[in-house]
């Protein structure tokens, strides 16, 4: 993490109000939460729509911060603390951000996508450990405050850093991007998340491709080749930086063919110069798509198959995100951290995919955030249930209540239970569920389907 004197800190921002007796105090880290400040650590008052950071000072000195950033706006304290002054808190760290980057000696590898992101990053950072002192994205910490706040985590020995890029909308990646100048860029996939704010499918491939505009000049861009709309944006922008497609199609550069599938993994090979074998410890086809985007940056970095295989081996997968749990005679999936339409879609293809079980249970939350043709989009989930390859669908809340009425419509038995008690759902989950089944918790992350886990497992 950052280690600076008080004074460095000042000049990286362009600040001058620092009292000279504070400016060889040095900070260990930053935080903008006084809940977990640790001793000397920079505080940074963030202000929110409903908060703002200023109010907290007091707590933040309290818990060992040694310094603050301070919005100019707001009256200084009376009290002898060093207050660094700028017009911007969230500019100003941002802009210490991109400073620190700039000063340490290591490769970036920034990730966007519609879906994907999140298992892209656990993935390629598992195999760039085998070689490589790595450090990814912690949790969410993908947005204009996260990525400046991981970034600001790196130690100066860090090798390569795996940041992950969120956005909702147009010019959010392009600021993300400039702050960590990747050295390599990914794309995962296009999909229809954000098309509340987006609106159209060419606004989500304007605003993912945003991430080239930090891009090294020497870099390396990874983007999905099967993709045709994607495909096309990129053709037409005369990318100078090198480019490398992965997919199904023969047309890639690094070929992708399933092998088989069961409850421990899938097996697939890669076709680039060489065919080659894999054997992921996850469930989801669609996840042998992340893991060849981050073979193929792996590859660029000097990573041998065999060290790839042991970063596979070892995977540690950031909760939620298909997430395999074992119980007392069944398994959960909890892939409920999102969810749209293409991400739900996959995860049926994924329940359906396992034979393994005897009894196989959905539990579908809203998927939020999808604009005027959300009810349109839940009797689509609705209409790929398949009844022949499940036993049970329950839906919770009121978008995928839809999904439970055009479910219904491909059974004759009373198959499909729609709930807006998590209570409720639960004790009929218990009512039905029987030795060896699997249940896939599917939602978007404020329909809380972890707390379905959490009960099923207590």
């Amino acid at each position: 993490m950052i280690n600076k004197k008080l004074i460095e800190i000042e000049e990286m921002i362009d600040s001058k109000s620092l009292k000279e007796k504070h400016h060889n105090l040095k900070i260990n880290g930053v935080s903008k939460d006084t809940r977990t400040i640790k001793r000397d650590e920079l505080y940074i008052p963030i202000i929110g729509e409903n908060f703002d950071g200023h109010d907290f000072i007091a707590k933040a000195i309290e818990n060992g911060a040694i310094a603050s950033l301070w919005d100019k706006n707001h009256p200084i304290p009376d009290i002898d603390f060093p207050f660094i002054l700028v017009d911007d808190t969230l500019k100003a760290v941002q802009k210490l951000s991109k400073e620190y980057r700039d000063s340490l000696d290591l490769k970036v590898i920034g990730i966007t996508g519609s879906n994907g992101k999140t298992s892209t990053k656990d993935i390629l950072s598992s195999i760039l450990k085998t070689k490589y002192k790595t450090y990814k994205t912690k949790g969410n910490l993908n947005n204009e405050l996260g990525v400046p706040l991981t970034l600001l985590s790196l130690s100066e020995d860090t090798e390569i850093a795996v940041i992950e890029m969120g956005m909702s909308s147009l010019g959010e990646i392009e600021v993300l991007t400039k702050l960590a100048s990747p050295d390599l860029a990914i794309i995962t996939s296009i999909g229809t998340a954000h098309l509340q704010d987006l609106k159209t499918k060419e606004n989500i491939i304007k605003a993912k491709l945003e991430i080239l505009k930090g891009l090294k000049r020497d870099g390396l861009f990874i983007y999905p080749g099967d993709e045709p709309d994607l495909k096309s944006a990129v053709d037409k922008l005369n990318i100078s930086q090198d480019i490398i497609t992965f997919g199904n199609n023969k047309s890639n550069d690094y070929i992708i063919e399933e092998i088989s599938t069961d409850k421990n993994g899938i097996r697939f090979t890669i076709k680039n110069d060489i065919s080659k074998e894999f054997f992921l410890p996850m469930l989801g086809n669609h996840q042998i798509f992340n893991t060849s985007a981050a073979i193929a940056a792996s590859r660029h970095l000097d990573i041998s198959f065999k060290n790839i295989q042991d970063g596979l081996n070892t995977l540690e997968l950031t909760a939620m995100r298909n997430e395999l749990i074992h119980g007392h005679g069944f398994d959960i999936l909890n892939d409920s951290y999102n969810s749209n339409p293409d991400s739900s879609k996959a995860a049926l293809k994924t329940i359906y995919s396992l034979s393994n079980y005897k009894q196989k249970i959905i539990v579908f939350g809203d998927m939020l955030e999808l604009g005027k043709k959300e009810i349109e989009m839940h009797k689509e989930i609705g209409e790929l249930i398949d009844f022949s390859k499940i036993d049970y669908l329950f839906t919770f809340g009121d978008l995928a209540k839809h999904t439970g009425n055009q479910a219904k419509k491909n059974t004759l038995d009373k198959k499909v239970f729609s709930f807006d008690d998590k209570s409720k759902l639960i004790s009929k989950i218990k009512e039905v569920l029987k030795e060896d089944s699997i249940i896939l918790l599917k939602g978007s992350r404020g329909m809380k389907l972890e707390e379905i886990e959490k009960n099923l497992l207590s």
